[in-house]
């Protein structure tokens, strides 16, 4: 049933600085995320891989097992080996799924520009220089009214960061 099982948490370096996992993992060298398959990819595979696109952006503390990987000029392209679902928690969402509801909503530039999700520090409002705001971010919770007192501020109820 495939090879040996990883299992539990397990460290993530990231190669390149400016890929997008590794801005919104808020610029950090590494990442320690939660382990559960017996699948990687075939480490004589990832320089064809390489040629026909992909980009492998996270290695394990080898450098031989491919744990991230992106197709670089896509909007949102990332694949990941590990579980990020397994240390999201309400109030702080999984800097991968918040990058993808971001990319949905048209908003991962200004996210990626803007965001510390280490700290889940949350712009509450990004002007241009046009005056209009860049994202729109809402976070649940117990707040009655906008936090910024603008529509597109941050609302906050205790509950999760949504843009």
């Amino acid at each position: 049933m495939g090879g040996t099982m990883r299992l539990g948490s397990r460290r993530t370096y990231f190669e390149f600085a400016d890929c997008k996992s590794a801005k919104l993992y808020g610029g950090v060298s590494f990442v320690d995320e939660r382990h559960r398959h017996r699948y990687e990819v075939n480490p004589n595979m990832t320089s064809q891989l390489e040629d026909a696109g992909l980009s492998f952006v996270g290695k394990d503390e080898t450098g031989h097992r491919m744990e991230i990987v992106e197709l670089p000029d896509h909007p949102y392209f990332i694949g990941v080996q590990f579980h990020p679902e397994f240390k999201s928690r309400p109030g702080k969402p999984s800097a991968l799924f918040l990058g993808l509801i971001a990319a949905a909503c048209g908003q991962l530039e200004a996210v990626l520009q803007h965001y510390d999700h280490v700290s889940l520090v949350v712009p509450k409002k990004i002007v241009m220089s046009n005056g209009q705001s860049t994202i729109k971010a809402h976070q649940n919770g117990n707040a009655t009214k906008l936090s910024n007192g603008l529509v597109n501020g941050v609302y906050s109820n205790g509950n999760g960061v949504h843009f």
